[in-house]
């Protein structure tokens, strides 16, 4: 659950296919509460599905400076903060090591303006494993994406 005052998020995306319809979802867990949130995008990736998890959970905190700890599937998402990828890429023009452009810009730009607001301990868990709030989040994602078709 996590420690007295921290906000714990668990985050997932899916997609059929890549490129294809995609789903995300988030579990947030704060004392005694949990809140699942979920959506659907008709034309997405992975990574995309990966990061609007994250996006659309820190969008629903509503105080700011909150400690939080984001558990994701997605060692892109985890090592962009903790790996300092995210730097780099700014320090950069927003191009890769191989001088590429980051793929989904808007997307981090709009993560990393959120994740300014809050203290955030980025932490990675293993997918379709034993984590049962990110095999939740699976769950949700994947229902979104059967809910459209």
């Amino acid at each position: 659950m996590g420690v007295k005052g921290e906000i714990v998020i668990y985050t997932d995306g899916a997609c059929s296919g890549n490129p294809g319809p995609g789903g995300w979802a988030a579990i947030l867990r704060w004392n005694h509460h949990t809140k699942e949130i979920s959506g659907f995008e008709a034309h997405s990736t992975n990574n995309r599905m990966e990061l609007r998890a994250v996006i659309e959970a820190l969008k629903c905190l509503k105080k700011k400076s909150i400690p939080v700890r984001v558990v994701t599937d997605s060692k892109y998402i985890q090592h962009a903060f903790t790996k300092k990828w995210i730097d780099n890429w700014i320090r950069k023009g927003w191009l890769t090591a191989s001088k590429e452009p980051v793929k989904n810009r808007e997307l981090w730009e709009e993560l990393l303006a959120l994740s300014k607001s809050h203290k955030i301990e980025w932490a990675w868990t293993r997918g379709h494993a034993e984590d049962e709030m990110n095999n939740r989040c699976d769950e949700l994602a994947r229902e979104q994406i059967e809910r459209h078709r």
